[in-house]
C-alpha cells in the first residue's frame, strides 16, 4: 500500500513537472509595442485582468485599469510598475467601476469620454464565478448582470470612441463552459430557478453571442470584437467554490500542477488586443491564441439578435 501510495505520489509530481514545463514552453514572446495607445482592461487588479494589465504595461501602453476597488487596483498599478522598474513601461490609471451597478457603469464611461481622446482596445475580462443567488443593484440576476449585462453596456457606451479611434479592438473573455449554457428568454434572471453553475455557463454563451452580434454590426467601421477562453487558470475567480477542508491540499497541489499562471491564462487575450496577425479579423472565438469552433447555439443570428434588443432594453440604452 505504501510503494503504491508513493508511486502515484511520484507519478503526480512527475506529471506537474511536465504540465508547468510544456505551459512555459509554449509562452509566447511579447507583443509590439502598444506606446501611444490607450486600453482599457476591467478587474484589472487581480488575477487575468491584473496580468493582462501588467503585461501591455510592459508594451508602453496607457492602460485604464477599470477596478471595483479603487483602492485594490491602485495597490495593483504601484506593484505592477515596481515589477517593471522606473522608466520600463507604459501608463496605469485606475478607475473605479462596479459592473453591478448601471450607474456606475455609466459614471465611469462618462469619465472615459470626457479625459480619454481615444480608446483603441477595450478588454471586457471582468466576472463572477458561481456565486449563490444574488441581485445586481438593478435588481439582476448577479452573474448574468455581471458577466453580460454589465460589459454590454460598457461596450454601448464607448462604442463611438472606440469607432472614432479605429482601427481599435474590442476583446471579451468567455469560457468554454459556455457549452453548458442555454438563453432561455423567459427566465433570465433565474427568478424561477437559479444553478450557480448554470447561470455562469449562460453568462459566458451571452458572452459570445454579444460577440457574433457586434461583429456584424462593426463591419465597416474599422472596430474588430473576438471573444476568448483563457483555459483553466489558477485565480480568485473560484472564491465562491466550497471546497471541503480536507480536500483543499489535494486542490492546491492539482492547480499548482496543472491549471495556468494568470501570466500564461492572458496570452490570448493580449494576442487579441495587440497582435497585428488579427488586424481586421472579427467575430471570432479563440483559445491558445489560435480560432476555435464553436457550438451552433453560439453563433444563432436569431438568438444573438434577440439577446441583443432584450439586453438593450435591460440596460435601457434604447
Amino acid at each position: 500500500m505504501l510503494i503504491t501510495g508513493l508511486s502515484v505520489a511520484a507519478g503526480l509530481a512527475a506529471a506537474a513537472w511536465l504540465s508547468r514545463w510544456l505551459m512555459v514552453r509554449q509562452a509566447p514572446e511579447p507583443g509590439p509595442s502598444m506606446r501611444g495607445r490607450t486600453v482599457i482592461v476591467t478587474g484589472a487588479n487581480s488575477g487575468l485582468g491584473r496580468a493582462t494589465a501588467a503585461a501591455l504595461a510592459r508594451l508602453h501602453a496607457r492602460v485604464i485599469m477599470a477596478c471595483r476597488d479603487e483602492k485594490a487596483g491602485a495597490q495593483a498599478a504601484r506593484q505592477i510598475l515596481q515589477e517593471i522598474g522606473p522608466g520600463g513601461g507604459g501608463e496605469l490609471l485606475v478607475r473605479p467601476l462596479d459592473l453591478s451597478s448601471l450607474r456606475s457603469v455609466r459614471g465611469f464611461c462618462d469619465r472615459v469620454t470626457q479625459e480619454e481622446p481615444r480608446l483603441d482596445v477595450l478588454i471586457n475580462n471582468a466576472g463572477i464565478f458561481q456565486c449563490p443567488y444574488m441581485k445586481t443593484e438593478e435588481g439582476f440576476e448577479m452573474q448574468f448582470g455581471v458577466n453580460h449585462l454589465g460589459h454590454f453596456l460598457l461596450t454601448n457606451l464607448l462604442l463611438d470612441l472606440l469607432k472614432r479611434s479605429a482601427p481599435s479592438r474590442v476583446v471579451v473573455v468567455s469560457s468554454k463552459l459556455y457549452k453548458y449554457g442555454e438563453i432561455n428568454f423567459d427566465d433570465l434572471n433565474s427568478e424561477k430557478s437559479y444553478n450557480k453553475s448554470f447561470s455562469y455557463s449562460r453568462s459566458k454563451l451571452a458572452n459570445i453571442l454579444f460577440t457574433h452580434e457586434l461583429a456584424k454590426q462593426l463591419e465597416g467601421t474599422g472596430v474588430t470584437v473576438n471573444c476568448l477562453h483563457p483555459g483553466i487558470v489558477r485565480t480568485n475567480l473560484g472564491r465562491h467554490i466550497n471546497i471541503p477542508l480536507l480536500g483543499q491540499p489535494i486542490f492546491k497541489m492539482v492547480s499548482w500542477a496543472f491549471f495556468k499562471t494568470p501570466e500564461q491564462g492572458a496570452q490570448t487575450t493580449l494576442y487579441l488586443a495587440t497582435s497585428p496577425e488579427v488586424k481586421g479579423v472579427s467575430g471570432k472565438y479563440f483559445g491558445d491564441c489560435k480560432e476555435e469552433e464553436l457550438l451552433p447555439k453560439a453563433t444563432d443570428d436569431a438568438v444573438a439578435k434577440k439577446l441583443w434588443d432584450v439586453s438593450e432594453r435591460m440596460v435601457g440604452v434604447i
